[in-house]
């Protein structure tokens, strides 16, 4: 897998933070935050491969992700504070595990390190985009009115229609929805296998969950302190997967006190 991801830098001070996005993301999601904190800080938001503006691959393979993303960090040999949500928290947890060295602390938003059997609410997102006929819309809001009885939470459907560019007179999807597809079973799981002999990050660690979701629970609180045993867990109250999004300024706030 090549090394090249699409990056964009915020801030030109102060310690290294970088964001990764979770499935359907892609690094601008993070821009509010970025520019927030860019006057004490140098932020890099990264696009994963599949997703916004980095290559497409045969298949995502989070730990060779983790491993393009630990080379993209290593052209500056400062550590850096790692933020990263659902599949790029597991992307984060992956980096901190394999690459140590590279991760001053760590933060993970709304994803454990487990495997998680139901995925088929994501399957059906790519099912819905895939669906939609892009030839018949003349405006951004034709796809929004057209994917709505698919999904009709309105912040997850704004979410996902962040991915959706115009080339010209034509819409295209920018991420690789074919191939993320293919490789659901691999994202939802969690490379326990690969990880044969590899110590526990021995930085800290803080736990973003939302109230209103399952990914981050007392059941895998067991797998989350074997893997991190310098954690803490921060239930964000209105808030479901997508924490950063629904609760902004809340996010805002545990992340200042996170690099604090």
């Amino acid at each position: 897998m090549t090394s090249a991801l699409h990056t964009t830098p915020y801030g030109e001070h102060g310690s290294r933070v970088v964001f990764l996005h979770g499935l359907f993301g892609q690094g601008r999601n993070w821009t509010g935050l970025a520019k927030a904190l860019a006057a004490d800080h140098r932020v890099l938001l990264v696009d994963l491969p599949d997703h916004g503006r980095s290559a497409w691959t045969e298949g995502f393979d989070m730990v060779e992700v983790a491993d393009t993303v630990a080379a993209e960090l290593r052209r500056d040999p400062e550590p850096v504070a790692l933020v990263g949500h659902s599949l790029g928290g597991k992307v984060a947890m992956l980096v901190a595990l394999r690459h140590p060295d590279l991760v001053e602390r760590l933060c993970v938003v709304d994803i454990s390190p487990v495997a998680y059997q139901k995925l088929s609410e994501f399957s059906g997102y790519i099912d819905a985009l895939c669906g939609l006929d892009l030839a018949s819309f003349t405006q951004r809001s034709d796809a929004d009115a057209a994917l709505a009885p698919s999904v009709p939470n309105t912040t997850v459907r704004s979410f996902l229609l962040q991915n959706l560019r115009r080339d010209g007179d034509s819409w295209r999807w920018q991420p690789n929805l074919e191939g993320l597809k293919r490789s659901l079973p691999g994202i939802g799981s969690w490379p326990e296998d690969r990880l044969a002999g590899t110590p526990p990050y021995p930085g800290p660690v803080v736990w973003i969950g939302g109230a209103n979701s399952a990914y981050v629970t007392d059941d895998y609180a067991p797998a989350m302190d074997r893997w991190f045993p310098h954690n803490r867990r921060v239930i964000v109250k209105n808030a479901g997967h997508w924490v950063h999004s629904e609760q902004p300024e809340v996010f805002a706030e545990i992340i200042r006190r996170f690099l604090a």
